[in-house]
């Protein structure tokens, strides 16, 4: 299926199923019938994200092992990995800084007047830790963050992986050949599960909007749009800053994202988009060892939506209940975010997690999240589309800085796969 027909599909599949929820909504007037019905909608798009997670694990070690194995020395992935890095932390700092100004300038929690009730989240404010991120990079074992899908412990491991075959050269190569080879059959299977994306996305919207009504959308149209206003804002500074570094070709890959974009949006899953931002990544051309390399790691360290909405939505919680923060409280936030946020893949309900953190730290009402919980799945969408938005410039400069912008054997036979794939 070419790649514009399943844009199309996608967004014809949310069109219709934010209709079809709508009028459930209105049909059923019962909140526990809504939520059943919610429930049996969902079940497409629950197994479209379970069959995603399925494959994740396999395809991260894979890809990564074989592209940092097909490197020449641990030099090149040290220098490779510090570019990678450079980037992610400038963009984290553009995603914070601009979700500050921002909310700011807007206000939108000016004229809520919370007042602290006592009410509880259910989120675990506790859960990003010195000790708990410790635990959550670094695993204990090779298997168990496979099976678990911890992405930033599969991250670890293959990285350690796969340093290890590129210094022992053609002792490797048995291995590397077989791992590859499993990196194509992955690839092959994502083809398959890419087909259910678009009944995917009209059940997760269904489901959605089945719960909560069109209304919702309606009640808080003034801070999703001004949050909305804010992600296209990070988006046209990204692709500027892309422009200036790989010029007019910025539109092509741009063009090439548009795909994974609209299902990491429909969906609300950055996860969802990763075997297909791998496949387009591929069409720009970037060089497979650089985008198996730091595309796994922009999962786990570079999520700039994330970023944006943490101290948007912080200092929205504040401006709610009426309490007033100094510009070097707000700075101090900005830079505990920075460093609360890195290392969240795959912990669930990541954001929530991290601003129900920074509340506690910073004397807030974590009940505040309560105002935003509603809506989160709606931000979400947009946060996860930025994500890819970000990952895919972030790979595409570091292959432009190592001059790996041109396609090799290898993006040739996996593109050559692909193109098969799409036709049958």
């Amino acid at each position: 299926m070419k790649s514009s027909r399943m844009t199309t599909f996608i967004l014809f599949a949310m069109v219709l199923g934010i209709a079809v929820g709508g009028i459930v909504h209105d049909q059923v007037a019962e909140a526990a019938s809504q939520k059943a019905i919610a429930t049996y909608i969902s079940f497409g798009s629950m197994i479209f994200l379970r069959l995603i997670k399925m494959i994740i694990a396999p395809l991260v070690f894979s890809t990564l092992v074989v592209g940092i194995g097909h490197m020449s020395d641990a030099g090149t992935v040290g220098r490779v990995g510090g570019k990678a890095m450079l980037w992610f932390v400038t963009a984290s700092l553009v995603s914070l800084s601009l979700g500050l100004i921002l909310v700011n300038i807007f206000a939108p929690g000016d004229g809520v007047h919370k007042i602290v009730s006592g009410a509880q989240t259910g989120i675990d404010a506790h859960a990003m830790t010195l000790d708990g991120f410790v635990k959550h990079v670094f695993p204990d074992s090779a298997f168990r963050p496979m099976v678990e899908n911890e992405i930033l412990q599969i991250v670890v491991f293959s990285i350690f992986f796969g340093v290890a075959c590129a210094s022992i050269g053609d002792r490797a190569k048995v291995v590397l050949e077989a791992i590859e080879g499993v990196s194509h059959i992955i690839l092959r299977v994502t083809g398959y599960v890419m087909k259910l994306a678009p009944l995917a996305v009209f059940c997760a919207m269904a489901a959605t909007v089945t719960t909560n009504g069109l209304g919702i959308l309606v009640n808080y149209a003034k801070f999703m749009g001004e949050f909305y206003f804010g992600l296209v804002c990070l988006w046209m500074i990204l692709v500027a800053a892309g422009f200036l570094i790989l010029g007019p070709s910025i539109k092509r890959l741009v063009q090439l994202v548009q795909e994974p974009f609209w299902l990491a949006f429909s969906t609300a899953s950055s996860e969802a988009a990763y075997p297909k931002m791998l496949e387009q990544l591929a069409k720009f051309p970037i060089s497979r060892k650089i985008s198996s390399f730091v595309l796994p790691l922009g999962y786990s360290f570079n999520l700039d939506g994330t970023m944006m909405y943490c101290t948007f939505a912080s200092v929205f919680i504040a401006q709610a209940y009426d309490i007033p923060l100094s510009l070097g409280t707000q700075i101090a936030m900005l830079l505990t975010l920075m460093l609360t946020s890195k290392g969240v893949a795959g912990v669930p309900r990541a954001s929530l997690v991290v601003i129900a953190a920074t509340l506690s730290q910073f004397s807030l009402p974590e009940e505040g999240l309560l105002l935003i919980l509603g809506i989160d799945t709606f931000l979400d969408m947009g946060r996860s589309a930025t994500n890819v938005i970000g990952n895919s410039l972030a790979t595409a400069v570091v292959a432009k800085w190592e001059g790996q912008l041109v396609t090799d054997y290898d993006t040739e036979t996996m593109i050559e796969e692909m193109e098969v794939q799409a036709a049958e």
